[in-house]
């Protein structure tokens, strides 16, 4: 999924974000045991408890009583000077040399917690409350006195001291991404796939209407007897999992002696926007992994999933081990190729899927299904990549829009150069009917852990039928994948299991390379009900979860073998260098 843990992603949330926090804490303790709440109601049933509302009007009657006694002392000198203000978009001595911007930021930071506490004072089902608290903070994040160009000290002084020509650069950086249709995260000039990201060695082996698979140079004399399949996922492109040489999971895996493949998935125009969930699993993982088997000459193979890719390939696993038992091959490994099955920040159980939850419910599943899917009077339509990109960018808009409109406009800032803020920006579409089937069935309806409730290439699935240990990851901070929610598909699988929980979020807790000794990761041989009980018996270690993956897979490869000399096979020759023409395409 398109998100972006970047170094800004993964940074602290606000004081404001905290305090409401603590103010819905402290609304759902309520009223003493046993004592009467009175609750006031509006038309929509949506309420409040009155002696929680009473209490939030006091504090904030007080607290901006002390605000502005405050102000008028340190404004007569018989008061010492206002302390920073702990929030990073106030932390600058612009804001506090300014006694009308100081007196701004701290009457935001004061509405914005009681507008956030109102909304957690809510008595209404769960999901609506999120939902507005969702809207609030939206709303609140937006009006910032920093979003604006008049009420921001910062800008203003960068303004003076360069007589004007910050704000000339930043209106022609609002031109440029005008043209982009996206607010720039980074100097995207400088980098360019194939050139700086997307570099380690390989060639296309084998392409499709929906991708292609590149199999990468061995980089060691010797490599395990059975390869080793990437399935990324296809709402991104694939070189998140080779950015750099240093941060490359791709290339990391190819250095341990795996022979390795990976899909590519093409960017779909119009021609493919009729396509399905079954057309992408039958034509992505299955048709990757028979290539595989064929090119390699292994009866079984290795595999990892990321994210939706994690989805898409246990479900064809699924497809595959379905097949075999409707045609009495239960045991032949052609029915069941996987040798072992890597899941990272992947769900297979979507009952919990963080603030996501907040968006999908059946109106705006039928919705996107007559304008997108196969129900839309004019056909099927792609669901364009700049509307999910900009999506998934507000699931954290501090940190992924407003730090850049202040930056890059306000400010006449070029972003620095990132590489995974790159891959961020660099969206891709997805055909209607595939995007609506998986809204409904997965996200809406959760299915899939189900026996038996999803037919999938005319196959019911079911996932306990695959047979094949199972590694499992997810990342501590994730918003998109909650590692709780990463956790839950543990009872869906069968076979020998191992779960690990790395440090950080969605994206950086996955991309961290042992060499930078960076984050934390928890390990637990025991499987017990719950991701709490699993936690607590946890043991934290330093460092990346890479090498502990590695030992695991180690054992999976099977005897060493010389590596090939050539890429591909009689049948399956090399097309082009990779990255390939389909991680080129732009959305």
């Amino acid at each position: 999924m398109k998100v972006k843990t970047s170094k800004t992603a993964a940074a602290a949330p606000s004081p404001a974000a905290d305090a409401s926090q603590a103010a819905g804490a402290r609304a759902a303790d309520g009223a003493a045991p046993g004592a009467a709440t009175s609750v006031a109601k509006d038309a929509s049933g949506l309420g409040v408890a009155m002696d929680q509302w009473a209490r939030i009007q006091s504090d904030y009657l007080r607290n901006a009583t002390e605000m502005w006694n405050q102000s008028l002392q340190t404004l007569r000198g018989s008061a010492a000077p206002a302390q920073p203000i702990a929030d990073r978009r106030f932390a600058s001595p612009e804001w506090l040399a300014n006694p009308a911007a100081a007196m701004a930021a701290q009457l935001y930071l004061l509405n914005a917690n009681t507008l956030l506490q109102m909304t957690d004072s809510m008595q209404c089902e769960e999901r609506t409350r999120a939902r507005v608290r969702f809207a609030v903070q939206q709303w609140v994040d937006a009006t910032s006195p920093s979003n604006f160009l008049a009420l921001n000290p910062d800008a203003l002084k960068k303004a003076l001291d360069t007589q004007g020509q910050s704000i000339a650069t930043g209106m022609q950086h609002l031109l440029q991404d005008l043209q982009k249709g996206h607010v720039s995260q980074t100097d995207e000039s400088v980098f360019e796939v194939g050139r700086n990201v997307a570099t380690t060695a390989g060639d296309v082996v084998f392409e499709n209407e929906l991708m292609q698979l590149i199999e990468y140079r061995p980089l060691t004399a010797k490599v395990h007897e059975r390869p080793m399949l990437f399935v990324p996922p296809c709402i991104n492109k694939y070189y998140i999992l080779d950015l750099q040489p240093d941060n490359s999971v791709i290339r990391y895996t190819a250095e341990q002696g795996h022979r390795t493949f990976v899909v590519s998935w093409r960017n779909p125009d119009e021609s493919l926007k009729a396509k399905t969930w079954d057309d992408y699993i039958d034509e992505g993982p299955i048709a990757a992994i028979r290539t595989v088997q064929a090119i390699t000459g292994a009866d079984t193979i290795n595999t990892l999933g990321f994210c939706v890719g994690g989805t898409i390939l246990t479900t064809a696993l699924a497809v595959l081990a379905a097949r075999a038992e409707s045609i009495g091959k239960a045991s032949a490994a052609e029915n069941h190729p996987a040798h072992s099955v890597t899941l990272l920040t992947t769900l297979l159980d979507f009952g919990s899927t963080g603030i996501l939850d907040i968006f999908i419910d059946e109106a705006m599943v039928s919705l996107r299904e007559m304008t997108l899917g196969d129900k839309a009077p004019a056909g099927p339509a792609l669901l364009k990549g700049q509307e999910l990109a900009t999506t998934f960018s507000f699931l954290r808009p501090n940190d992924l829009v407003w730090n850049y409109v202040v930056g890059n406009y306000l400010k006449g800032e070029t972003p620095p150069p990132f590489d995974l803020l790159y891959w961020n920006g660099d969206s891709t579409n997805l055909p209607g009917p595939m995007y609506c089937w998986y809204l409904r069935h997965m996200y809406l309806q959760n299915e899939l852990r189900q026996p038996g409730a999803l037919t999938v290439c005319g196959q019911k699935i079911d996932l306990g039928q695959i047979r094949a240990p199972f590694f499992v990851y997810g990342s501590r901070e994730d918003h998109i994948v909650p590692w709780t929610a990463a956790y839950a598909s543990m009872p869906l699988i069968n076979g020998n299991k191992t779960f690990v929980l790395g440090a950080s979020g969605h994206i950086a807790g996955v991309i961290n390379p042992p060499a930078k000794g960076k984050r934390s990761h928890w390990t637990n041989k025991q499987l017990p009900a719950t991701a709490a009980a699993w936690l607590a018996g946890a043991t934290e270690h330093p460092g990346s979860w890479w090498p502990v993956w590695s030992d695991w897979l180690k054992t999976m490869g099977g005897k060493l073998v010389n590596a090939p000399k050539a890429p591909g096979s009689t049948r399956f020759k090399a097309i082009e260098p990779a990255p390939g023409r389909y991680v080129k395409a732009k959305a």
